[in-house]
């Protein structure tokens, strides 16, 4: 039992921090309708970039601002150097060069870190165990989900009490629509694009002192959270939230019985939503 319960706290920790990545990817692709394989790299660059405040200044909380901060700077400047001039082109353009960029930015990071694996010990105040009954638990893992659940906290109050939250929500829908309307949908995609890439970026920094930071860790990511959206829904912010604890569970609980069969799960339980429900869990029908 305790096994058990350490495995469901396992699996909401994975399902939030992917609630957290996919939550970038399906606005950006649900507003922009860009298909970002860069994605996993941004979520790279933003552990990187924590792993090198950490170091510089021994404290957690700056190298969450720091990682986020690099990590939407890397995504302000592709979408105003680079995406805009991809948005009306076909999705395997958006595709070939969303993953040039990818592995642009992952040599880079190999460049200057090397290809060995860095590991990011946790904050004085994550460090130690919480027993929970008769469960024994990582006090850092506790942590991370409440790191993860302010952030989504956060994002819902930007997307759904915020004007620019509904120009966003408004632009999933029907972005021409907004732009007849005379506001600035190119700035508003700007900003999209800057709050999926910081989104990565801060998760890369919460998931470094859990597993260890690798120049290649962002592609497992990307897959996971093209899952996550997948069953979720395009588009849907509560739908990458509920996918991502869907997923986090089913890695989880069935690493539990047997490892190798974890991302199989995944995958059967993307193919039984697309099957029956192809919108997603809280998608809308029709949307691709």
């Amino acid at each position: 039992m305790s096994l058990f319960l350490s495995q469901l706290f396992n699996g909401l920790t994975t399902g939030l921090l992917l609630a957290l990545i996919s939550t970038g990817l399906t606005i950006i692709y649900g507003t922009l309708g860009v298909i970002n394989f860069a994605h996993g790299a941004l979520f790279v660059v933003g552990g990187y970039a924590g792993y090198t405040v950490y170091g510089l200044t021994e404290s957690f909380v700056l190298a969450l601002a720091g990682g986020a901060a690099v990590a939407l700077a890397c995504g302000l400047v592709i979408e105003r150097g680079l995406m805009r001039k991809f948005y009306s082109r076909p999705p395997e353009d958006q595709i070939l060069v969303t993953f040039g960029l990818s592995i642009i930015l992952i040599e880079i990071i190999r460049g200057i870190y090397g290809g060995v694996s860095l590991s990011v010990s946790p904050p004085e105040w994550g460090m130690g165990i919480a027993k929970i009954g008769s469960l024994i638990y990582p006090m850092y893992r506790l942590e991370t989900l409440a790191i993860a659940a302010v952030t989504l906290l956060v994002l819902y109050f930007i997307l759904y009490r915020t004007s620019l939250g509904l120009v966003v929500r408004a632009g999933i829908e029907d972005a021409q629509m907004v732009d007849a309307l005379g506001i600035n949908i190119k700035r508003a995609f700007l900003v999209v694009f800057g709050l999926g890439a910081m989104a990565a970026g801060f998760a890369g920094v919460v998931n470094s002192p859990i597993v260890a930071l690798t120049p290649d860790m962002g592609f497992r990511y990307l897959v996971e959270s093209f899952v996550v959206v997948v069953i979720g829904g395009v588009g849907s912010f509560p739908g990458a939230i509920v996918g991502g604890i869907i997923a986090g569970e089913i890695l989880s609980l069935t690493a539990m019985v047997n490892p190798q069969y974890s991302d199989v799960m995944l995958f059967v339980a993307m193919a039984l939503v697309l099957v029956f429900r192809p919108q997603g869990l809280m998608g809308q029908e029709g949307r691709e």
